[in-house]
């Protein structure tokens, strides 16, 4: 009879303990996040709600989760004031606290591994939890992610510099930290969401210089643009930024010109807050396997989800702006509130914890869109990236400008240089012959997008130029995807999750075979790697 041979290298029976359980994870504080923890709440299961802010000042500095710019107020490096001033501007913490939650301020999580085929060695669903010095795992049974929105960024000369910023990180540094750096800003962009941003900015005492736009008229909300105007923006349209001016310590000036006549404009500024898109961030769900598309109503890529806010992954709900944003639920928190409070009772119901009997049978709608959203972004990046006068870098983690990614040119420390110039015909058109180019091979072939941001500030640009070089439309650029972790960790911190300890044990060799490499340390005066023959016996063996 045939015995099956055993890998001993293998994962199956390693799987990592895991030290902490919950019945129900909530990913994210905000308000579907919270809604959905208090909906939970005592109903006889473990419920966690877990939410990365206050996030340490070294991770922002990396412009994670938002593109920060470097605006953060001293008050940021102080992890207990901003926690009270987290606490202050959401007061609902106390009451998940009050009614049983298990509450986590200032834990990331970087993964969510589902138990599943692809899995099929772990028996549980496990996510991945970071603090600021630790990283560890925890099972669950059912998870909401809440995990909110994104900026889209937008390459311009001088857009490296700090002060230069997401609007919605400027929104989250001023209200729920209280820690914004800004006294003179201009807003690139005009739907509701940047307008809305720019007007609480204004209440809050940052003068709104100039608003910039580069349609034919501002996109968003006219009572919202009015008040700006009074407050003594100038708003202009058909224009966009060609140069941020500034020295060691961030951007003192913008140029604005004209997309008709070439015309520029001055303002003096410290802050330029880039409000061309707000986006679902949905890295978490994503990376998970949970089914995506491009909906326009809501903002672009987003989980699926059917009317009680779950996706393809039954045991994974998405809540919030994670789930999509729109102007009318950016005005009125309820939406999420709402969304957060169907999830919760999907999630209750599939634990056996509750039965819902009146269970939402419609989804939420989404407003209707008042532009084409996919053609306002492309044209921003055709203005802004493509018109400038200079070479920015879309990508500044690894230094790889627009005609770079339209070239699909090699990495530049590779030195790369074609034969000849008509050899030099690849390029994003070249791509496109079998199909819509493909950012994850853009992004191997050039690496964009491979930063320690991981893409947050040029992922949606990098699509955008594909769109543009192959003449696709937007929506049909694949989405880049997502791997955890999708939140940065220090090496240290990684090797603090526990493993197996039969885990290290054969790793060197596969099936048998000799690896390439063996560390200096664990050789043996037998071992012939490259030499032996078979059945001789390998050291680690």
């Amino acid at each position: 009879m045939h015995t099956p041979f055993h890998d001993p290298a293998s994962v199956a029976g390693k799987a990592p303990p895991v030290g902490e359980a919950t019945d129900l994870l909530i990913v994210g504080a905000g308000p579907a996040g919270i809604a959905a923890a208090l909906e939970a709440a005592g109903r006889g299961i473990g419920v966690t709600l877990v939410d990365e802010n206050p996030v340490p000042l070294e991770t922002m500095g990396e412009d994670v989760p938002l593109h920060f710019g470097g605006r953060m107020g001293a008050t940021a490096g102080n992890a207990n004031a901003m926690l009270e001033a987290m606490l202050e501007a959401r007061p609902e913490l106390g009451d998940a606290l009050e009614a049983g939650v298990d509450v986590r301020l200032g834990t990331a999580v970087w993964g969510l591994f589902p138990h599943g085929p692809a899995r099929a060695w772990m028996d549980t669903h496990a996510a991945g939890l970071a603090d600021a010095s630790h990283a560890w795992l925890m099972s669950f049974k059912q998870v909401i992610v809440a995990s909110g929105r994104r900026d889209m960024g937008l390459a311009f000369d001088g857009w490296q510099r700090p002060g230069v910023m997401g609007a919605s990180a400027a929104w989250r540094l001023a209200v729920l930290y209280g820690a914004l750096d800004a006294r003179r800003a201009v807003l690139v962009g005009s739907d509701t969401d940047a307008l809305n941003v720019a007007v609480e900015l204004m209440a809050r005492g940052v003068r709104i210089v100039a608003v910039i736009e580069q349609s034919e008229a501002i996109l968003g909300d006219p009572a919202l643009a009015s008040q700006l105007e009074a407050g003594g923006a100038r708003l202009l349209v058909r224009h966009a930024v060609r140069h941020a001016h500034g020295d060691a310590y961030g951007v003192t000036s913008v140029e604005a010109a004209s997309l008709d006549t070439g015309a520029s404009t001055a303002f003096e500024c410290d802050t330029v807050l880039l409000g061309i898109a707000a986006l679902p961030a949905i890295e978490l769900p994503e990376a998970a396997g949970c089914a995506t598309t491009f909906d326009a109503a809501r903002s672009g890529h987003v989980v699926i989800v059917d009317a009680i806010q779950r996706t393809s992954l039954p045991f994974i709900h998405a809540a919030g702006d994670c789930a999509g944003v729109w102007a009318s639920k950016s005005r009125d928190e309820d939406v999420a509130r709402e969304e957060g409070r169907r999830a919760a009772r999907a999630a209750l119901e599939a634990l056996g914890a509750s039965r819902d009997e009146t269970a939402a049978t419609k989804p939420i709608e989404p407003d209707t869109p008042a532009y084409d959203i996919a053609q306002a972004r492309v044209a921003w990046v055709q203005a802004s990236v493509i018109g400038a006068a200079g070479e920015p870098f879309v990508c500044q983690c690894e230094e790889v400008t627009a005609r770079e990614i339209l070239d699909v040119r090699p990495p530049r420390y590779l030195d790369w240089h074609p034969a000849d110039a008509a050899h030099d015909t690849r390029g994003v058109a070249g791509l496109a012959q079998s199909g819509p180019p493909n950012p994850d091979a853009v992004k191997r072939l050039t690496r964009a997008c491979m930063g320690p941001c991981q893409g947050r500030r040029c992922r949606e640009q990098v699509a955008a130029l594909l769109a543009i070089g192959s003449g696709c439309a937007l929506p049909q650029i694949p989405l880049a995807t997502f791997r955890a972790p999708v939140r940065p960790l220090a090496l240290r911190q990684l090797a603090e999750v526990a493993e197996a300890s039969s885990t290290a044990a054969h790793w060197d060799s596969w099936f048998g075979m000799a690896s390439q490499w063996v560390p200096f340390w664990r050789v043996e005066p037998l071992y012939r790697a490259g030499t032996r023959q078979v059945g001789e016996a390998v050291a680690s063996e």
